[in-house]
């Protein structure tokens, strides 16, 4: 899964990214506030402080802080939300946070209920006007459209994002994993990926599967992954349909049903058969690499390039000009060396130590 080009200001200070944080809530319309353990550092502060001296004038409080604009309007806030009350003489008092929160997060629970309800209805309104009177599914259109519908999937997956990726790779592919992928790992989701085997030949995609491994993916190899699919924990998946005949996508975005069920005992089937992705490093020590030879040798990335291709053991003789003993005995050494069960697993090894 490859980087959208979205970075991040490594420049920005951690005091520069809490005032703007700190802004955005204390410019909130509605006067909300999240739950206390992710209010902004500045809110906390003044909230904690009061816990220090109230019951307290508000302007003997505003006083003694260091920045007495800013602690005005938190404490405009953190009253109009419940955490501070505030008497008629400007006296100042914290409350408890259990209950404003509670009854906070209750509000919310409603508000996502009325959202739901309301999505629901939307979506019968916008399938009677396209002409899509379907419940398991719907059509994106377009490759912004799926493009952006991939990172809210990814965005809303709380256990496992599962995929197939498989070709055509751009050329331009960046060869790192997507921030939206790296954001989501960080947080604890699990990611599980089979990857077409296409992807060992093509540097940008093998780049950015060593590199998601790295992060925390799990990922397997198979060489015929039957279409583009991404399944956002047990609640959607995403089809994506490239045209042949340009670089545009259309996709279908499938509710639980029926049909995601197949979608995801589909997953499961090909995870079960792919090779699995290591994350050991590539210059681990070999098994049977006594004989000092340095691997990988001109000859045998030549020898693995006809394997990896689809050639017979008879033509990669013939290319190289040995015999066929000799290919098979070498296919048997590099199985051997790798700790390759079988010719496709040698091929995947090879690759994930850039021996291809």
């Amino acid at each position: 899964m490859h980087d959208t080009g979205d970075g991040q200001d490594t420049t920005t200070g951690r005091d520069q990214v809490a005032g703007a944080f700190s802004d955005a809530w204390l410019d909130e319309a509605g006067g909300t506030a999240p739950a206390l353990s992710v209010l902004p550092p500045e809110a906390q502060a003044v909230y904690r402080s009061l816990l220090m001296v109230a019951p307290v004038a508000a302007d003997v409080f505003v006083a003694g802080s260091g920045d007495g604009s800013l602690t005005e309007r938190c404490l405009r806030k953190l009253v109009a939300v419940g955490l501070v009350r505030e008497e008629p003489d400007g006296l100042l008092h914290a409350c408890s946070p259990r209950t404003t929160l509670e009854a906070w997060a209750a509000r919310r629970e409603a508000e996502a209920a009325e959202v739901r309800s309301a999505a629901d209805v939307l979506a019968e309104v916008y399938a009677a006007h396209q002409g899509l009177r379907n419940e398991f599914f719907e059509v994106v259109e377009g490759r912004r459209a799926v493009r952006a519908l991939i990172h809210s999937l990814q965005d809303a997956a709380r256990r496992e994002v599962r995929v197939f990726d498989r070709g055509p790779y751009l050329d331009d592919s960046p060869p790192l994993p997507e921030e939206v992928q790296l954001r989501a790992l960080r947080r604890g989701t699990a990611y599980r990926v089979v990857y077409e085997s296409g992807a060992l030949h093509h540097q940008g995609a093998l780049l950015c599967m060593r590199a998601s491994v790295s992060a925390g993916e799990q990922a397997r190899v198979f060489p015929d992954v039957p279409m583009k699919l991404l399944l956002s924990d047990t609640a959607r998946g995403l089809v994506i349909l490239p045209r042949p005949t340009s670089q545009q996508a259309d996709a279908l975005l499938v509710y639980p049903s029926p049909l995601l069920d197949a979608l995801t005992d589909l997953f499961e089937a090909f995870w079960r058969l792919g090779v699995p992705v290591s994350e050991a490093p590539e210059d681990a020590p070999l098994a049977g690499a006594a004989d000092g030879r340095r691997e990988p040798s001109p000859e045998t990335q030549r020898l693995l390039s006809l394997l990896t291709a689809g050639l017979t053991d008879e033509s990669i003789a013939r290319e190289l000009g040995v015999s066929y003993r000799t290919v098979s005995r070498r296919i048997g050494r590099l199985q051997e060396l790798l700790g390759a069960r079988t010719r496709f697993q040698l091929g995947v090894q090879a690759a994930r130590r850039g021996w291809l």
